[in-house]
């Protein structure tokens, strides 16, 4: 049997610190210190030809448990619905109206950091509540 490996979520867009810095707030993950030798994250970039500056951010789960996020700027902007989302849980275990309380609440949060609530889809025979957003570059995630 082959082993489990880990995996890397990456996401294609304009301005990778920007929205790299999104996702941390969002999950609670953290940006890597600057490579050995910069103080700072400027400082590495300004050390670079200027194509490459920018080009990439990277961040993982504190805790080592959720998969590295990395980010990457690519010339052409969103134009069709994503393949691939991710799932917020901010409401697991929760039923009725307080799943619902708890994603408002951090549907709320979310918005106030950049991101659009595209709509809410109820509860249904197979299906608790969840609430459809998009990051500050227009990527679809679920907030559920």
């Amino acid at each position: 049997m082959a082993s489990v490996k880990q995996i890397q979520v990456a996401f294609d867009c304009a301005e990778p610190e920007r929205v790299a810095r999104f996702w941390c707030e969002v999950l609670g993950y953290v940006a890597p210190p600057p490579p050995e030798g910069f103080a700072t994250w400027d400082d590495y970039h300004h050390s670079l030809p200027p194509e490459e500056r920018d080009s990439w951010f990277a961040c993982s789960d504190p805790s080592g448990v959720g998969p590295r996020l990395y980010f990457q700027r690519v010339p052409e902007g969103k134009v069709a619905k994503n393949r691939l989302h991710l799932d917020v849980r901010a409401g697991t275990g929760l039923v009725g109206a307080e799943r619902l309380a708890t994603l408002e609440a951090e549907c709320a949060r979310l918005v106030a950091l950049g991101a659009v609530r595209v709509r809410l889809l109820p509860a249904d025979e197979d299906n608790e509540s969840c609430i459809v957003m998009q990051d500050i570059e227009g990527n679809e995630f679920c907030l559920g």
